[in-house]
């Protein structure tokens, strides 16, 4: 496995690419232009000037996360064909410069959602939560409020000022798309890209819903082992493929990951590993990678990854915020470097038995 690390910039992270060289085998930064908006282009000048920076600290660039799709592509809308044309220009300029790999959601209006970005956890850490009860009572615009005021000063990709000032309006426009209807954007959407895509030697990897369930009566599709298994069916292509989340799909207890891994292994593109626990309520929150502080196996995924010799791109995902650092939700230093250490130290395990 070639692991990497998630990283929003220079002028966007807390952390630096400094402090993440000092991360024992992490080869690539994960990253991506999160100035730019869902349907813009990606120049050529950006695109190559990020790729100095990181590789000056002597990282790949490997993988994007994420291009976005833009939200009339979601919908249907007869605008979609100029925004797939700009998207697949984007894509274009990345292979030149030597992207492997383009994580990306189809999920509509929100990528991710939760009600408390820094719930507090027995030992003194805080992290990211879902509480049902929460989301039930309140309205989605104040829970939309009072994430993004919890955000520290960071953007939050997936929350972007510009979606929440057209919240209402997106909301509404899903009114008459369920399911199926977000199952054909998405069809349209690939057998226009994963063609271009395999002449160009990118590989397109669909990040799972998260959480993997509907919310606000918003149609989701990436939630389980069957609709994984059928995106890849959708354009069968060996660029067609999945970023798969343990978090995302493991925040329901209904989804075996270890299981999931397994059967898709020669589809997934990326890796994103972490763990969350949950309770019969409908409570999740996340914790440490390690198996036995939450709900996911991470050491029998892990185990899987090593007997079949996975050689994808893996990065650990969101982390407590542990020691007193301030960062962004999700994506601090210390407690993901903590996970990166144990995902080796599984792995290491497994290689010396």
């Amino acid at each position: 496995m070639q692991m990497t690390f998630r990283w929003f910039g220079e002028k966007n992270d807390s952390v630096s690419l400094k402090q993440i060289k000092q991360i024992p085998q992490v080869e690539g930064i994960v990253w991506s232009l999160h100035n730019k908006v869902a349907g813009e282009k990606w120049t050529k000048d950006e695109i190559f000037n990020e790729k100095k920076i990181i590789e000056s600290y002597g990282f790949n660039i490997d993988v994007v996360e994420s291009v976005n799709v833009h939200e009339d592509i979601k919908l249907g809308l007869p605008s979609r064909d100029k925004y797939i044309e700009t998207y697949i220009e984007t894509m274009r300029i990345l292979a030149e410069a030597g992207v492997k790999v383009i994580c990306y959601n189809f999920m509509p209006v929100f990528d991710w959602f939760r009600s408390d970005l820094a719930m507090p956890l027995p030992d003194g850490s805080n992290a990211l939560a879902y509480n049902p009860k929460l989301i039930d009572d309140k309205s989605c615009h104040d829970i939309v409020k009072s994430v993004a005021d919890g955000s520290l000063g960071y953007t939050l990709p997936g929350w972007e000022p510009e979606r929440l000032e057209k919240l209402t309006q997106t909301l509404e426009a899903y009114q008459n798309v369920d399911e199926e209807a977000l199952w054909k954007n998405l069809e349209y959407f690939l057998k226009a890209i994963i063609p271009v895509a395999e002449s160009i030697g990118i590989k397109m990897a669909i990040h799972p819903d998260d959480p993997p369930w509907s919310i606000f009566g918003l149609p989701r599709i990436m939630t389980c082992e069957k609709n994984l298994q059928r995106l890849v069916n959708l354009v069968k292509s060996p660029s067609n493929g999945l970023t798969l989340c343990t978090g995302s799909l493991g925040a329901s207890p209904t989804n075996d990951m270890p299981k999931i891994i397994e059967n898709l292994l020669e589809h997934i593109h990326f890796l994103h590993i972490r763990n969350v626990k949950y309770e019969d309520n409908g409570l999740f929150y996340e914790v440490s990678h390690r198996t036995e502080d939450g709900c996911i196996n991470i050491t029998e995924i892990v185990k899987i990854l090593y007997k079949n010799n996975y050689k994808g791109y893996v990065r650990p995902d969101h982390g407590r915020m542990i020691w007193d650092e301030h960062a962004r939700p999700g994506y601090g230093l210390y407690d993901r470097a903590l996970g990166i250490m144990y995902i080796w130290g599984l792995w290491d395990a497994y290689n010396n038995k």
